[in-house]
């Protein structure tokens, strides 16, 4: 588990955007997509929002995915699972690089064909907690005739990457702005960010 952690911290030094290809194990990841297949099934996936929840719009001409907020009040094994890899992230960063993480957050993010996010940043003009931004893809057997890229902007070099199953990328909130491209195939992740209140 270290080593899928400090590739995404070695490549972030590298070029401010930190990925591993296998952040989540192949278990792991097929059961959270089957998670998330479920909870679409029971109807229980909300419009995606634009905004914190002092100010949140909806614009299906800027976003136009669904999500369901992770919380291990949810008792699930597999939901539990993945946070528990997370908050172990969390205390390798914070004694590896002092980056004073205190918390996190993490929707499933499900984007349909056809559906897409334009170009933003993550981190609120209200409020800066958001420190670092994660996203964890889950899904198999992913082309690139699929589409639904996130498209990260740099100066020197945007950087396109493919939503390919247990890759998790990972970058500064405040610093980079980048968009979901469309997809043309049901795109599935756990989307989220680790604060500092």
């Amino acid at each position: 588990m270290e080593n899928n952690f400090e590739d995404l911290i070695a490549s972030y030094i590298e070029n401010k955007v930190g990925i591993s290809e296998h952040f989540l194990s192949t278990d792991l990841a097929h059961n959270l997509r089957q998670n998330l297949i479920v909870l679409k099934q029971k109807s229980l996936l909300m419009q995606a929002g634009i905004g914190n929840s002092e100010k949140v719009s909806y614009d299906g001409a800027i976003r136009s995915d669904s999500i369901y907020w992770l919380d291990k009040k949810h008792n699930n094994a597999f939901e539990n699972e993945f946070l528990a890899q997370i908050e172990a992230f969390i205390v390798y960063l914070n004694q590896s690089c002092y980056a004073g993480i205190t918390g996190y957050e993490f929707h499933y993010s499900l984007y349909e064909p056809g559906d897409f996010y334009l170009k933003h940043l993550d981190q609120f003009k209200n409020n800066p907690s958001r420190k670092y931004s994660m996203i964890s893809y889950l899904n198999s057997n992913w082309k690139e005739s699929d589409g639904g890229e996130l498209l990260i902007h740099q100066l020197d070099n945007n950087q396109k990457i493919a939503p390919t199953q247990g890759k998790t990328v990972f970058f500064k909130s405040d610093e980079l702005v980048h968009e979901v491209l469309v997809t043309q195939n049901t795109r599935m992740s756990i989307t989220g960010w680790l604060k500092s209140e």
